[in-house]
């Protein structure tokens, strides 16, 4: 049999060359999809562990810092924090005080950003500036002066006070999302609102706010979570026991020399996270609706 001609050798050793790259490149291409797929269950696992021993030592009579599985289930540790001392006047306190800040928030919120998305100035700009500058201010550098300005004021260990503190520490940051959210609805619709008689005012309350649903879901679960898991402002402005928010009486679970309570901790984180956990359930509908307003107005 007669050899191969010499180019038809050579297209058949590139082929092959070819081929080997190509498996090359696949195998290295699949161990970097694992490498990541392993990554990513590290840290899975580091944000599960926590959970799973928050859930698994509630109902465990003899809890400690293992995470395991009970040998026998008990609901003991709820019924042992289900009290008006350690559960139920610190959730409300912090209901008080989450809330009205987070409403606080989100209205100045809204009327601060509607000037800024809908007037052109020249101090826009600085201004927004500003207000992503005081997001990035560490709070431990502002309480002195504020705790010395509450007793001053005589707004200290008020829940009044503390309200207003926490609305005033969220409202740069909720700024900053609103006016960026406001952006993006079409300001056609208020123009059309402007002819038929309607005032700024008016046209922000029926037809930008209306149609800023998500946007108001996102910026009201935000201020909320970050209000909710404060411990340093209210342990700082309030003093009376009876008014302050489950942020701060969580740390009465941890005793004298080392001694901690872990089942009723476990228990009591439970409960304590539960609210937020209603919120997100309660705006999860609005935040699916997604953001895209612009085939609001059509050509």
């Amino acid at each position: 049999m007669a050899p191969a001609p010499a180019p038809a050798r050579t297209r058949a050793r590139t082929r092959s060359r070819t081929r080997s790259r190509t498996r090359s490149r696949a195998h290295v291409r699949a161990v970097r999809r694992h490498a990541a797929d392993a990554c990513l269950l590290l840290v899975a696992a580091a944000f599960a562990l926590p959970l799973a021993w928050v859930v698994l030592a509630g109902v465990d009579p003899g809890a400690d810092l293992r995470v395991r599985v009970p040998g026998s289930l008990t609901l003991g540790n709820f019924r042992a924090v289900l009290t008006p001392e350690i559960t139920y006047t610190p959730l409300l306190n912090s209901l008080i005080l989450c809330g009205c800040a987070t409403a606080l928030t989100v209205g100045c919120a809204a009327l601060a950003a509607y000037p800024l998305s809908r007037f052109r100035s020249r101090l826009n700009r600085p201004f927004l500036l500003t207000i992503l500058f005081a997001t990035s201010l560490p709070i431990t550098a502002i309480m002195v002066p504020v705790y010395a300005l509450f007793v001053r004021v005589n707004l200290i260990d008020t829940l009044q006070g503390t309200i207003l503190f926490f609305a005033a520490t969220q409202l740069p940051f909720a700024i900053w999302l609103m006016k960026n959210f406001m952006d993006g609805v079409p300001k056609e619709l208020e123009e059309a609102a402007w002819t038929d008689g309607a005032s700024a005012p008016q046209s922000l309350l029926r037809i930008v706010l209306p149609l800023m649903g998500p946007s108001l879901a996102v910026v009201t679960v935000f201020s909320f979570v970050m209000m909710w898991g404060n411990f340093f402002v209210p342990f700082m402005l309030l003093l009376t026991p009876d008014r302050m928010p489950a942020s701060v009486s969580v740390n009465d679970f941890f005793g004298n020399r080392g001694m901690v309570a872990y089942g009723q901790l476990a228990a009591f984180s439970v409960i304590y996270s539960t609210p937020v956990i209603l919120l997100y359930v309660l705006v999860a509908r609005r935040l699916g609706n997604g953001f895209a307003l612009g085939g609001a107005v059509k050509g």
